[in-house]
């Protein structure tokens, strides 16, 4: 049996193995770091008033609900690793008007929320940590999305990364 003259084109846009397995990687110490966000009990190493418990509450399903429209705004597009899959299209509309990963600002959001309702010190440290991963796992997907797209630079140089700006 004879092989396609150019095998390769079948595989052409496929993403390398070492970005598969950063982009694992990458998704799996995010998992780590919410479980751990999740299960840890809360400590009260401070005070948390009964208010701001209820403010996080409210911050919480508010943070889950712009992950799942961020989510359906990619429709298709939407894959489980920071790679782009060949449904993807560049977004820049809805959600992604005020931020390029509002996915990873809602997730953001609610582990924020979480975390200062549990008045705990060791969430507030694994939190930060989830930030500096995002942060990290954002700018390995945004040179992916460079290479992918070619307006997302521009893109990028308009729209913040997760924390959308105030208007003047």
């Amino acid at each position: 049996m004879s092989q396609p003259a150019d095998d390769t084109t079948a595989h052409e846009d496929a993403p390398a193995s070492a970005d598969v397995r950063t982009a694992r990687l990458l998704v799996a110490g995010q998992f780590v770091l919410i479980g751990i966000l999740v299960l840890l009990p809360g400590r009260h190493d401070w005070p948390v008033p009964a208010a701001l418990k209820v403010a996080c509450s409210i911050a919480t399903v508010v943070g889950l609900a712009v992950m799942v429209i961020g989510a359906t705004g990619l429709g298709r597009g939407l894959t489980a690793t920071p790679l782009p899959n060949a449904h993807a299209q560049l977004r820049t509309g809805g959600l992604y008007r005020y931020a390029r990963h509002p996915i990873y600002s809602g997730l953001l959001l609610t582990m924020a929320s979480i975390t200062v309702a549990s008045g705990s010190v060791s969430r507030l440290l694994t939190l930060g940590l989830l930030v500096l991963l995002l942060t990290v796992k954002a700018r390995w997907e945004e040179t992916r999305l460079i290479q992918r797209f070619q307006g997302y630079a521009d893109y990028a140089a308009r729209t913040p990364r997760f924390v959308p700006r105030l208007r003047r």
